[in-house]
């Protein structure tokens, strides 16, 4: 077994006709240089500047939705969207319990508390039947409000994490907010570029929240974005993440505490020269997913994850699925990271975690075995003769 995975590695190198071949790393060219070198030149590098305004409209273009406010990075983001879709201290909010930590902080840092759902083997992501049969365990409705009966707290709204780009199921989670009055704010970090039956995502509930940081499928170097349909919840994120700042020629007047959060304007820049390669990346990373899905058919008890047959992904980060009979992912990632092959695997399950292990959760049935199954591979766009 030893021997394919070594065999794997190889090829790997090969195409990326490197010696050592990292998880994921921006690409960058001339036109980089040019935006941020015009940045530089024009003075305004910080929160103010053409680009931020720039970057935000081409972003809501792309994405479909109505508006995009640049902020710092993709847990502010998500923070702030969790925050006007209307999630308040005491509050419970379903995630899923397989997701990088950024999900449940976001929750936290308003005060409210994570509630972990079981995942689906078919999108990696929350599972919506999972979710219902939960709800009916444990929910009630009361005034208007979804109650938790264990613990007498209002859950508020539903984030679903769409994980390494795939789209997890969104009709049926739309038809559980409807029903039981809760907010849909998705967790997008990871899923620009990426279509549930045609749509973008990030624009099936109240807001939505994108990641830019230097490992995404594009890059600002740190930075996120807020997507929503609602002009009002746009201008109420863009006040509060500018300090709450009342405009006026000289004054500083505060209207409410509010986040020094403000994408710069030289991140910005970047962003832009980044979007103009968007659907050059997004078709990298599909040409990736059908070599690798060759690759690994030829390792024994492994088998590439391939997009749900109603969504289009972009493959941000391509995931190796393993028969934990036959291989100890542990073995596989030391295997692949000593011959030079960069490897992770999926995230501890957040309610393993310390600071997170006594927040309400349903049963984690398929949490517990992705855990062990899931290593991450190289997946940063090809180049060159690396397409032929």
């Amino acid at each position: 077994m030893n021997e394919q995975w070594i065999n794997f590695a190889n090829e790997i190198k090969k195409m990326y006709a490197k010696d050592f071949v990292p998880l994921h790393e921006p690409t960058f060219d001339d036109s980089e240089i040019e935006y941020v070198t015009d940045c530089v030149k024009s003075g305004w590098v910080s929160s103010v500047g053409k680009y931020v305004g720039r970057f935000e409209k081409e972003l809501a273009e792309f994405t479909g939705v109505k508006r995009a406010v640049a902020v710092v990075n993709g847990t502010a983001a998500l923070q702030i969207a969790m925050k006007i879709a209307g999630v308040r201290p005491n509050d419970e909010v379903f995630m899923p319990a397989l997701t990088f930590i950024a999900t449940a902080n976001a929750a936290s840092y308003l005060q409210a508390i994570p509630h972990f759902v079981d995942v689906s083997e078919k999108t990696l992501g929350l599972d919506p039947s999972k979710l219902e049969e939960h709800i009916k365990e444990i929910g009630l409705m009361k005034d208007g409000n979804l109650i938790n009966k264990q613990t007498g707290r209002i859950i508020r709204a539903v984030v679903p994490m769409h994980t390494f780009g795939h789209p997890v199921d969104l009709d049926p989670l739309v038809e559980l907010c409807e029903r039981y009055n809760l907010a849909l704010v998705e967790d997008a970090a990871e899923s620009l570029g990426s279509y549930y039956k045609g749509k973008h995502t990030g624009g099936f509930g109240v807001a939505a929240a994108l990641s830019f940081n230097g490992n995404k499928i594009m890059t600002t170097g740190g930075g996120g974005a807020i997507l929503t349909n609602d002009d009002k919840l746009a201008d109420y994120a863009k006040h509060i993440t500018t300090t709450a700042k009342v405009p006026h020629q000289w004054e500083y007047v505060h209207d409410e505490i509010g986040y020094n959060y403000r994408m710069p304007n030289i991140n910005a820049a970047l962003g832009c020269a980044q979007l103009t390669k968007i659907e050059g990346f997004l078709a990298s990373k599909r040409i990736l997913a059908k070599r690798y899905e060759e690759l690994v058919k030829k390792i024994d008890g492994g088998q590439l994850f391939m997009e749900p047959d109603f969504a289009t992904s972009n493959y941000w980060l391509q995931t190796v699925i393993l028969d934990a009979d036959l291989h100890r992912r542990d073995d596989v990632l030391t295997l692949l990271n000593n011959v030079g092959v960069m490897v992770r695997p999926i995230w501890k399950p957040l309610n393993e975690l310390k600071e997170y292990s006594n927040c309400p959760k349903s049963e984690l049935v398929v949490t517990k075995e992705l855990k062990k199954s899931i290593v991450n591979i190289p997946s940063n766009p090809l180049k060159g003769d690396a397409f032929l």
